[in-house]
């Protein structure tokens, strides 16, 4: 075989071999970068579930557990009787 063509050969593969392991670093890097973007909005979707769950479902709890009489005013609206029985309730802390 001719030197030149046996160098050509050479730099060929060691090309080929370049670009084949930089194609797998890519691929990597996009599956690394993929998951990173699963787990970051799993966080972003079920931190504010969780935080509501702990801190303003005991809140919330309190409020409708004092409100189960039927509003008596309007299209459902509580009069300013109601709201000063909630008032009354939470302060005497029931």
């Amino acid at each position: 075989m001719d030197p030149e063509m046996k160098k050509l050969i050479e730099e060929t593969h060691a090309l080929a071999k370049d670009n084949h392991d930089m194609l797998r670093r890519i691929r990597r890097d996009q599956w690394l970068g993929f998951v990173g973007r699963v787990i970051v909005w799993a966080i972003v979707l079920a931190l504010p579930l969780y935080l509501y769950q702990q801190y303003m479902q005991p809140i919330v709890a309190r409020f409708s557990s004092t409100s189960t009489t039927t509003t008596s005013g309007m299209f459902g609206i509580p009069t300013s009787a109601d709201l000063q029985k909630l008032i009354n309730s939470f302060k005497s802390g029931q």
